[in-house]
């Protein structure tokens, strides 16, 4: 290796990248109107982006800067889980503290997300109760404290980019031949 950079400092770059399209996009939809994008083809195709496509696609090119640029055209498995863990965990602290801001900035947005959910409940349970639909949108309140939906958001693209790094990894390692 001749340049002494970690996988993991290698991925900051992809991990910064991909927390700001994940943070334009929510720009993006909130200007545009969330409660006319819930639950919509649009709605559906940001998450496949967010928690599919996006993470695979900065994981893979991480790995690949990495062997390429870096390596010499080698990496290992670890060196791939490194990688990939570590873009996720950049990206979801981007999008995070994003959102925290955003939370104390625009705090109707809460109230909004709190009234698409009820029509959301409303919507698929016509039957419910007064008490049950309290019940319900108390939780949704509590998960939308952004002190909660920070670290779950760490904790989840975490484990999101270890699952996605193990299939990078399988795919792109190359191991460096020992020599005696």
């Amino acid at each position: 290796m001749d340049k002494n950079i970690s996988p993991a400092k290698s991925g900051i770059m992809f991990g910064v990248l991909f927390g700001t399209i994940m943070v334009l996009e929510f720009v993006i939809m909130y200007v545009i109107g969330m409660k006319s994008l819930v639950n919509t083809s649009a709605g559906i195709i940001v998450n496949l982006a967010n928690y599919l496509v996006l993470p695979i696609l900065f994981i893979f090119l991480g790995c690949t800067n990495y062997k390429k640029n870096i390596n010499n055209g080698f990496i290992s498995f670890s060196e791939c889980l490194k990688i990939g863990v570590s873009i996720a965990v950049i990206a979801a602290l981007v999008y995070g503290i994003f959102n925290v801001i955003f939370n104390f900035i625009f705090p109707e947005f809460i109230d909004e997300m709190l009234e698409i959910s009820k029509i959301g409940m409303l919507k698929q349970n016509p039957n419910v109760t007064e008490k049950e639909l309290e019940m319900g949108l108390g939780m949704v309140k509590k998960f939308m404290n952004p002190l909660i939906v920070f670290p779950v958001t760490l904790v989840m693209y975490a484990f999101i980019g270890l699952i996605y790094s193990l299939i990078v990894g399988a795919i792109v390692k190359n191991e460096k031949p020992y020599s005696l």
